[in-house]
């Protein structure tokens, strides 16, 4: 059997599958951990005894003490950076960080037109975390953003004055509104957190490239969930970036050829943050249960989650999109004591059924989940191997391994660590006998 040296870790649904978790598992047989997208916007969390940890930007695998890396598709915000470095020396962790000096950052102004742009929509909203992200993003492609290494040159580089007198321009001319006077004690801020990381900046492209070739294991680490890809997802509720496997590359720096294989993160049921189309959405007892359940309260936001049935027909397209050889099913336990089970298999519309994902709004809007029954189980008790799970939740198991052609391989049956099983030899990097 050939060995996995490099895992793409990604969210199949729209976001919240336990990516985290995962992540923070899997490290244990990996030299470094990469984040390659996303901004503050992702929360990862991460419970180990009596410690949780929940990061917006730092990649989980810092919690083991390993190798980390922030790559140049991340929008950074440094004052939420810096305060989650801190968090890890409280618990008595030295991260072991580099971050791109090409990593856009997200500055003060970007909070504050975030919120301005979210404002005037008025009953169009997205649904944005408010965190800068979006406006961030934009600048990049308008090619008017600011990157890490422009930005440790400070407020009289040339970079930093051609941004502010953009962003401000933006400010008073797009939205009406006069910049705000809070926003200079932000700035000072805003630019001690840049300074402070100073120590950890550098080429990551180089440095991935280069323990690559010695024989390092990199397991790259995504947020957000392909669902909400910004060309692949339910556009335009979407995020601001490429959640997709193939953006570990482009967002890292490393060859796409360095790529080994793609584990994809479901939930055993759907959720969903803010608007946009969501067909399997439940509002009855059972959606109630499944939020109560699962505590589905977003680590960022703190918004309560929109659930429903496992929605298959996304789930393939998904496994597609970033070919996913493997899977990690998270949250099974949520459904214990559900009965019957339901998933959804197919869509229809206007009396036709369809097993695609409609790519326009409105459509996916309109389609109605055509579901398939299966025979729940009872409540369990953190079951040390495959064998003792409940009949009924290993074959819902294999229904969803024979509907996408992935693999289950990581079974999670709560938010430790230690409720975590996985199934002997199927993904190559993990031991046999794990």
């Amino acid at each position: 059997m050939v060995t996995v040296q490099n895992l793409v870790v990604v969210g199949l649904q729209w976001g919240d599958e336990g990516k985290g978790k995962v992540v923070d598992y899997l490290s244990e047989h990996f030299d470094i951990v990469v984040r390659f997208q996303g901004g503050s916007n992702a929360g990862h969390t991460v419970k180990t005894g009596d410690s949780v940890f929940k990061f917006r930007i730092i990649p989980t695998g810092a919690v083991r003490g390993l190798r980390t890396v922030i790559g140049n598709g991340v929008v950074v915000d440094p004052i939420v950076l810096t305060s989650e470095i801190d968090q890890l020396h409280s618990e008595g962790i030295e991260p072991d960080l580099l971050i791109s000096e090409r990593a856009h950052v997200i500055t003060p102004y970007h909070l504050e037109i975030d919120s301005l742009q979210e404002a005037s929509k008025g009953n169009h909203k997205i649904g944005t975390t408010k965190r800068g992200i979006g406006p961030a993003y934009s600048d990049k492609v308008q090619r008017v953003g600011m990157r890490m290494c422009d930005a440790l040159r400070g407020r009289d580089g040339p970079q930093w004055r051609a941004f502010e007198d953009h962003a401000r321009r933006q400010i008073e001319q797009a939205y009406g509104s006069e910049v705000s006077e809070r926003l200079s004690g932000d700035l000072i801020e805003f630019f001690e957190a840049v300074d402070r990381l100073k120590p950890f900046m550098g080429d990551t492209g180089d440095s991935l490239t280069c323990a690559i070739e010695k024989g390092e294991r990199v397991l790259f680490e995504g947020a957000q969930g392909t669902l909400l890809d910004v060309d692949h997802g339910t556009y335009p509720f979407v995020t601001s970036s490429n959640c997709v496997s193939a953006a570990a590359a482009t967002g890292s720096g490393v060859s796409p050829l360095s790529i080994s294989d793609v584990l994809g993160v479901v939930k055993a049921y759907q959720t969903r943050v803010g608007a946009g189309p969501f067909p399997t959405e439940l509002g009855d007892a059972v959606g109630t249960r499944l939020c109560t359940v699962g505590h589905e309260f977003g680590t960022v936001t703190g918004r309560s989650r929109r659930c429903g049935w496992l929605d298959l027909v996304a789930l393939r397209y998904a496994v597609r999109l970033n070919g996913a050889k493997y899977l990690a099913v998270t949250k099974i336990d949520v459904l214990s004591g559900i009965n019957p089970v339901r998933v959804c298999v197919r869509y229809e519309l206007n009396g036709r059924e369809t097993q695609r994902v409609p790519p326009d709004l409105d459509t996916y809007s309109r389609v109605r989940p055509v579901y398939e029954e299966m025979s729940g189980w009872g409540e369990i008790e953190s079951p040390h191997s495959l064998d003792a799970l409940p009949r009924e939740m290993i074959d819902y198991l294999q229904f969803i391994e024979n509907y996408t052609g992935a693999r289950v391989s990581i079974v999670s049956l709560g938010p430790d660590r230690s409720e975590t099983l996985v199934v002997p030899g199927v993904i190559p990097c993990l031991p046999r006998h794990a």
